[in-house]
């Protein structure tokens, strides 16, 4: 990163806007992403049944979605005539 006018660098310096003054000693700040793609290739490094855990989860999604319908659809068929079902009382009537 080039800085900007008004701040002067000395050998072995560089620029780093968080830095106060501007100027730092150490080796050229990370560009942009860099240190995001290092974290993405450690983490998929460490986790190599990553993929396969997230195909598992999609098909388990998948299974569990169509026994949730099948289920739902058998609870209507069956409780209907439980639901629907008209109760009528009939007083006793005293003689």
């Amino acid at each position: 990163m080039e800085p900007p006018a008004g701040i002067v660098l000395r050998e072995g310096q560089n620029y780093n806007p968080y830095f106060p003054g501007g100027a730092i000693g150490m080796a050229q700040v990370l560009y942009d992403e860099l240190a995001k793609d290092i974290a993405v290739f450690l983490r998929w490094c460490s986790e190599p049944e990553l993929d396969d855990r997230r195909q598992m989860t999609i098909k388990a999604i998948g299974m569990f979605s169509m026994l949730a319908a099948a289920t739902y659809y058998m609870k209507r068929h069956k409780w209907s005539t439980l639901k629907s079902r008209k109760v009528a009382y009939k007083p006793v009537t005293k003689k």
